[in-house]
């Protein structure tokens, strides 16, 4: 993307690198061109979601630079992104909003755009009900340009559209599971991706398939479930890339991408793909994140296999020394890999062959042996 095409923005954000690199990645994805970060340790406060003496700092800068947008990296009430508008007369972006913008950008698919479009309704849904309630009390009158009657039938209009969007993606649940149960009777066994946004899960989709993928060091490259069959020695494996995760995804988002998401919950097994090269406190909080999401869709954690990508940033001790730190090596499922390179690509086919075949191999053995046993008992 051509760097003209970005819109001038200013950023709020917490005064953490990890934070700032991340809303900084997140802006440009949406399409804006930060030309000012401006930074409060305490973003969430009650009125304009910074203090009004920082909301004045913000007015200073806008007036000095003219933005087009002033990015807010946090979930802003309705109340509060018309508040902190008002003084600093720009239009204010919350995360969430930035987050729409960017999954409308990078739609291609009708199900994943069905998705999106679900997701914005109900990010609507908020500020209108918001709307609503300000235009009743009497409040802040043409709020969103909207009063009392114009909220009310503004509302109503989003619920039904979002109803039936939700019926649209009802029919795509019913076509997956019938894939699902195609796939179960031709006792095909899957392989879902799951990770933060950038971990290289698409990377190493490309790598499992041989495909060519879109790849990018941006986030949300993939948002739709992408399927493919990989030989695992001989053994024909369903491989499932799937949308990233990212901190503060509201429940309404995970929800309109369920469709999507829930092929986790019918994998046999989960690859969790984690960038190894980060520093441990980004791997930590990126882990948790990705971890709460999984378990949304009641993942066992014995289904999930640890994948350290990126390791041709670092050296395998480093890998293992971060895993150690995260609890992960008591679980034996850990492998550090470069979907860039190659690294460890077989050795990552083989773990996966032995726990998706060996243990069913073991499994069928030991039937086989209760039989066996069952007829010596009652000959």
């Amino acid at each position: 993307m051509s760097a003209d095409f970005h819109r001038k923005a200013i950023l709020i954000t917490y005064p953490y690198d990890e934070a700032i690199s991340e809303a900084v990645s997140l802006a440009d994805a949406a399409g804006y061109r930060v030309e000012k970060i401006v930074t409060q340790k305490h973003i969430t406060k009650s009125r304009y979601g910074i203090g009004l003496g920082k909301a004045e700092e913000v007015k200073a800068i806008a007036e000095e630079i003219q933005p087009e947008v002033i990015v807010f990296d946090e979930v802003l009430k309705p109340s509060q992104t018309y508040n902190l508008a008002s003084v600093c007369k720009k239009e204010v972006i919350d995360r969430e909003r930035l987050i729409l913008e960017i999954f409308e950008r990078r739609a291609s698919t009708t199900e994943s755009k069905t998705q999106i479009k679900l997701a914005q309704l109900r990010y609507d849904m908020t500020r209108a009900r918001e709307a609503v309630r300000l235009a009743k009390a009497g409040e802040q009158p043409g709020f969103y340009g909207l009063g009392k009657y114009e909220a009310d039938a503004y509302l109503l209009d989003i619920k039904n559209r979002a109803q039936a969007l939700k019926k649209k993606l009802e029919k795509e649940v019913t076509k997956r599971q019938l894939h699902r149960n195609q796939r179960a009777k031709a006792g095909l066994m899957s392989i879902s991706l799951a990770g933060y946004t950038s971990a290289g899960k698409t990377t190493l989709f490309n790598a499992l398939t041989g495909e060519a993928k879109s790849t990018a060091s941006s986030v949300f490259t993939t948002l739709s479930t992408f399927t493919r069959a990989i030989d695992l020695d001989g053994d024909k494996v369903l491989l499932l890339d799937t949308v990233g995760f990212i901190s503060k995804l509201p429940a309404y988002m995970i929800d309109a991408f369920k469709s999507t998401l829930e092929e986790l919950s019918y994998a046999n097994l989960v690859f969790l793909v984690i960038d190894i090269s980060e520093p441990i406190l980004e791997i930590r909080r990126k882990l948790a994140s990705s971890l709460e999401v999984i378990r949304e869709f009641e993942v066992p954690e014995t289904r999930i296999v640890y994948v350290l990508n990126k390791a041709d940033k670092t050296t395998d001790e480093d890998a293992f020394d971060k895993a150690g730190q995260l609890g992960l090596l008591a679980s034996r499922r850990v492998l550090p890999v470069s979907a860039k390179t190659g690294y460890n690509m077989d050795q990552l086919k083989s773990l996966a062959r032995s726990l998706l075949f060996e243990t069913e191999e073991i499994k069928e053995d030991n039937e086989e042996e209760k039989t066996s046993d069952g007829a010596q008992d009652r000959a």
